[in-house]
């Protein structure tokens, strides 16, 4: 019960819910304040087999437009008491087992790309925009024959471009047990071939400071490490250098680690970003000559600059 003003009673008083006939009743003089009221709370139905079993379910899955059937399909059990599968009648088994073969390959795609999209921590977004992938490529081109976890681990790398998330090919890998770096690399140029049109106008170039902020992470550098590590990435965009945005980006990681008090080796920063420390190397000799210009002026002094070894 909770207190509503009564307008024959003129006063707050408490008011009883009748929810089978969605009433609202004064407790002092009985007069419906509202009718047919709709229950807003939890309305929790069982539907286990057992009187007694513990299932909050009521309905089933969300509409999925990528299914023939939109994932809203009935399927007939078989008997749960142990009884033979004789019960149910041998043509309706085999229709329903042939009219969900389709569906069933694709749902288990889609489990398979949720799994690897956990493992690496990627959102909603990103998994539905990769089961789209799927769909379009093999509706255009049958995948048989093709690595299925090469092919799903492309489809996520793909969307993780996307939706301006991206994520390096050896990352996709660690989160894959059934394909190498270079079979996720085949498959991601055999769904670029085919849907080209359509993926290519929505892939954007890949900068360094995609990746910087998460390499920061792993390193658990402090907010202000990574603000002057941000601010050098965007200079150095206006440089020619020959390297890619990862290896540039754990180039500026390790110089900023050198200007602070908590050092890091190369070898820190190969493992957190899974880039070589020879790339690492490299990239920093090239930014080298730069760094006057490209560190903040905030962070470190010049002359602690021109102390870094080259």
């Amino acid at each position: 019960m909770s207190d509503i003003f009564c307008r024959d009673c003129n006063m707050l008083t408490e008011v009883v819910f009748d929810h089978s006939a969605g009433d609202t009743i004064c407790s002092e003089c009985g007069l419906v304040l509202e009718s047919r009221s709709v229950d807003k709370t939890s309305e929790w139905r069982s539907f286990a087999d057992e009187s007694n079993g513990n299932d909050p379910n009521r309905v089933g899955g969300p509409v999925n437009p990528l299914l023939a059937d939109g994932g809203l399909s009935t399927v007939i059990a078989g008997p749960s008491n142990g009884a033979s599968s004789d019960a149910l009648p041998s043509s309706v088994g085999r229709w329903q087992s042939r009219a969900s073969k389709p569906d069933r390959h694709l749902l288990n795609i889609f489990s398979a790309i949720g799994i690897m999209a956990d493992r690496l921590g990627l959102v909603t977004t990103i998994k539905d925009r990769a089961n789209e992938i799927y769909k379009k490529v093999e509706d255009q081109r049958p995948l048989r024959g093709r690595n299925q976890d090469a092919v799903v681990a492309a489809c996520l790398y793909i969307a993780c471009r996307q939706e301006n998330k991206p994520r390096t090919v050896k990352e996709i890998c660690s989160a894959v047990s059934g394909a190498s770096k270079k079979e996720i690399g085949r498959a991601k140029e055999f769904i670029w071939k085919h849907l080209e049109v359509e993926i290519g106008q929505e892939i954007g170039t890949i900068h360094a400071g995609d990746y910087l902020r998460r390499f920061c992470s792993n390193l658990g550098m402090k907010n202000l490490e990574v603000k002057a590590a941000q601010e050098t990435v965007q200079k150095s965009e206006d440089l020619v250098i020959r390297r890619s945005p990862i290896s540039v980006a754990a180039a500026v990681i390790y110089i900023i680690t050198q200007l602070s008090d908590d050092k890091r080796t190369f070898k820190d920063i190969s493992l957190a970003t899974r880039v070589a420390e020879g790339t690492i190397k490299n990239s920093y000799k090239d930014l080298y000559p730069h760094l006057p210009r490209l560190i903040p002026n905030w962070f470190a002094k010049e002359e602690d600059v021109k102390n870094l070894c080259n």
